[in-house]
């Protein structure tokens, strides 16, 4: 009883104080209230801005920019093209000019037969001059990279699937756990409203955002790329994605892209890294020597795992002044992108990384020789294998 009248009488003094604030500072009162709502309402932006999809925040940020560049990661495969085609349908729909821009070359058969058959319209840069807009949107990567002044570049959007530090100022979406970036632009193309629509439908048929064939396609094959036709590597993300695309999806284009023809070359370095291969355990390492297409590479990897018995695999081979290497991984003692940062990083201008189950790298001949202080062809046959079976088996 005691309590409770302690109580009231605490909350009339409250009441009272609060009057007497009111008559003689009205002025402070009203400010304090304003202060208040104005809070209310900023949190409340806040949270609307948080529940908002990705999807939505990209094409916001778009809208924002009369043009855009986007950039792929040099040398680009499937999954970066069929990234940046549906960055810049999504640019599209807000009336953002977007261009396409990539460094390095586009030499394996699948990424010549995706960009032919889907007819895209690709800039090639070696300088950071030649980046057609003062804002960049980075797909498929995080750091720009592969041309003259990159690290000047800073990016005003980020979308990848990778590791790295990369961040956009505006907007940045880094989902390592994902199999493929090609997984989020569809995510976006849906948040946003976006409809497949197959080649054999009409546009105007359909109410609001459509997604045309040649995206849809470009994306659901990204999608296989990158996960070995949903072998390897995926999430429930992967299947979403393409039960999504599946209904705006050429076969015909999809089939072109899938079975290109393959060059003689690519077919004797994959015999060469059978037969050169070097099996200590359940690893494999095999040196193809001088190539002049480095894409055969990765494609020797993935022929050499298919080896019974064989669970990690490193190929390499030298293309005039670099060595390339490419890993693959089934073995969960090995994280195949870190393996491959392990064995070059004492090597300078070298550079490696990856996944758990893939990886590359690049190995300045000059370098290395320097970081080994022996004859380069010493050093590519002897070194370079025994360094990666040490990094394989954790010997390091």
């Amino acid at each position: 009883m005691q309590l409770s009248v302690a109580r009231d009488l605490r909350i009339r003094e409250v009441l009272r104080t609060a009057e007497s604030y009111w008559q003689t500072s009205p002025e402070l009162v009203g400010a304090a209230a304003l202060g208040a709502i104005a809070l209310v309402a900023t949190l409340w932006l806040v949270v609307r801005w948080i529940r908002r999809p990705m999807g939505a925040r990209l094409k916001r940020a778009l809208s924002k920019r009369e043009a855009v560049a986007v950039l792929m990661h040099p040398n680009p495969d499937p999954d970066a093209m069929a990234c940046a085609i549906g960055v810049a349908h999504v640019a599209s729909a807000v009336g953002t000019d977007a261009t396409l821009q990539f460094a390095g070359q586009i030499r394996h058969q699948q990424n010549r037969a995706f960009r032919t058959v889907l007819d895209l319209d690709l800039e090639k840069i070696d300088h950071v001059d030649d980046i057609a807009a003062d804002d960049v949107v980075l797909v498929d990567h995080n750091t720009p990279r592969g041309f003259e002044g990159a690290e000047r570049v800073e990016p005003y959007a980020v979308v990848d699937h990778h590791p790295g530090n990369g961040t956009g100022e505006v907007f940045t979406d880094q989902r390592t756990d994902y199999g493929a970036c090609a997984t989020i632009i569809a995510e976006y193309l849906e948040e946003v409203g976006g409809t497949p629509v197959g080649p054999e439908e009409s546009e105007a048929d359909v109410d609001g955002f459509v997604v045309p064939p040649e995206v849809s396609t470009g994306l659901l094959y990204g999608v296989q790329a990158d996960t070995k036709h949903l072998t390897n590597g995926c999430t429930d993300a992967e299947f979403h994605a393409a039960s999504y695309l599946y209904r705006g999806v050429d076969e015909d284009l999809l089939d072109r892209i899938a079975n290109p023809q393959v060059s003689a070359e690519v077919l004797e370095v994959k015999s060469r890294a059978i037969s050169e291969r070097d099996v200590r355990g359940s690893f494999a390492v095999s040196d193809v020597g001088r190539i002049d297409n480095a894409d055969a590479i990765p494609q020797a990897a993935d022929e050499l795992l298919k080896l019974e018995g064989v669970t990690a695999v490193v190929v390499y081979g030298r293309r005039n002044d670099t060595v390339h290497l490419s890993g693959r991984s089934r073995d969960d003692r090995v994280h195949m992108g870190k393996a491959l940062e392990t064995v070059v990083e004492d090597i300078p201008a070298a550079s490696a990384g990856g996944h758990a189950r893939m990886g590359g790298g690049q190995v300045p001949v000059d370098g290395a020789a320097i970081a080994h202080d022996s004859e380069v062809q010493m050093w590519s046959q002897n070194e370079l294998t025994g360094d990666i079976f040490a990094s394989l088996n954790g010997d390091v």
